[in-house]
């Protein structure tokens, strides 16, 4: 029988779904995790250029200094708030509480929320103590 004639039907695609918010959060826990390789391989960066010299460690200072560096670093942070709310709402689902449609859809825009203020109120402790 050749596969012309057996009519299989295809997978869905991404393109066929509306997007709803559980959907979109699990989409961005694993665009922030590898986000935050990229961050951890900066963090290292700094670090290994602190323990280098000190005009190589000015250098790497002045880069996270600069307004695309400060960029950067609140990207990360809120990568790393984000993705550690992610895991806290999957831990609090492997427990089988808060499941139901309409709680997981608003615990979605509770870790959006929160970890925009969260990552706000982090850079103002930082700016605030130095």
């Amino acid at each position: 029988m050749s596969s012309t004639s057996t009519k299989r039907p295809l997978s869905p695609h991404l393109s066929i779904y509306k997007p709803i918010p559980t959907m979109v959060m699990s989409i961005m826990h694993r665009i922030t995790g590898v986000a935050l390789y990229t961050g951890t391989l900066l963090v290292a960066w700094w670090l290994i250029a602190a323990a280098s010299s000190e005009a190589y460690f000015n250098w790497v200072n002045g880069f996270f200094a600069s307004w695309f560096g400060i960029l950067v670093m609140f990207g990360y942070t809120w990568a790393l708030v984000l993705h550690m709310l992610g895991g806290i709402r999957h831990f609090i689902w492997d427990t089988g509480a808060l499941m139901d449609k309409h709680t997981s859809t608003k615990l979605a825009y509770a870790s959006m929320i929160a970890s925009i203020v969260i990552t706000v109120l982090i850079w103002i402790v930082g700016f605030s103590v130095t």
